[in-house]
């Protein structure tokens, strides 16, 4: 069975033969639901931005280390030199990408934070060739210029200049371009190692990089509101073991670049929850870049076998 793009390469072992348990579409909507409520929950933090992101990471590990000990606890044991790097690798580019993005909040317009964090499809699909081997058909890369192109559209009543503008945008483009790491890098393990082995590693792996940094750079990590708190504890659940979870599930049964595609989802998600939440307008210019992204994820999902 071949779950990578057309005319290209699958991942062998024996993982990747077993029928999935979940239908991979239900998968990869429900991740993509769950991390646009990520937005809303890093607005209704009030705290530091690694600080957000260290107990993001943390607090997930730490729900899932039982679990994963319990359920995967020999397969950790048992892991090699040639498995174990590549998913602290993994772990490091993913502490980045939420160090660069939730810190890009901080001097940049959410709409353009939001539109270059996204533009990861482009990354993947640059890079899928050198890390997973995987070729990428015409269908993909028409559906990752017809997404991109929503999300610019998405942002362009919003465009930001000056020093702090662009520094902010440096940082979510940089964030994007860990995040198709994370993706390429998942993509190739997830051919071989179970989904509990996999994430307890990588997000365990991020929790300590961004609570080692935290921690040297001496900012607050207790005192905060019940509403930051709690934040914490939705951010861990919600995006991050439901969201990112569910893609990383997803990502043995489907090439990198349509995830990172139907992760395009996530401005849709969130702009639908800051209108309900904080009564932000949704504008004409949002409703089609929105309705231009849902037509490239669809082009990505019908050009994956």
């Amino acid at each position: 069975m071949r779950f990578a793009f057309d005319a290209g390469y699958a991942i062998p072992g024996p993982m990747q033969s077993k029928s999935p348990v979940v239908n991979p579409n239900i998968a990869l909507i429900s991740g993509v639901l769950a991390v646009s409520t990520g937005a809303i929950f890093v607005r209704t933090a009030d705290a530091p931005a690694l600080v957000i992101a260290a107990y993001r990471v943390g607090l997930a590990t730490l729900i899932l280390a039982p679990f994963a000990w319990w359920k995967a606890g020999a397969e950790l044991r048992a892991l090699s030199r040639n498995e174990a790097l590549p998913a602290l690798l993994a772990g490091l580019f993913l502490a980045l990408h939420f160090a660069a993005w939730i810190s890009s909040l901080d001097y940049t317009s959410v709409a353009n934070s939001v539109v270059l964090v996204n533009t990861n499809p482009l990354w993947v699909a640059l890079l899928t060739p050198l890390v997973t081997k995987d070729r990428i058909n015409p269908r993909i890369w028409i559906s990752i210029l017809v997404t991109v192109t929503g999300g610019v559209v998405i942002g362009a009543g919003d465009v930001e200049t000056g020093g702090a503008a662009l520094w902010g945008d440096a940082l979510a483009l940089c964030g994007s371009v860990c995040a198709a790491m994370y993706l390429l890098l998942g993509r190739r393990l997830r051919s071989r190692l179970s989904l509990l082995a996999y994430v307890i590693v990588c997000y365990g792996t991020a929790a300590g990089i961004l609570w080692a940094v935290v921690l040297v750079c001496r900012m607050p990590v207790t005192g905060f509101s019940s509403a930051t708190v709690a934040s914490f504890w939705a951010m861990a659940v919600i995006p991050q073991i439901i969201g990112h979870s569910s893609y990383n599930w997803a990502l043995k049964w489907f090439s990198a670049g349509v995830i990172a595609v139907s992760l395009l989802g996530e401005p849709i998600g969130s702009t639908l929850l800051a209108y309900f939440i904080f009564d932000e307008g949704v504008t004409m210019l949002k409703l089609v870049g929105g309705g231009m992204i849902l037509a490239g994820i669809y082009l990505a999902a019908v050009g994956e076998h």
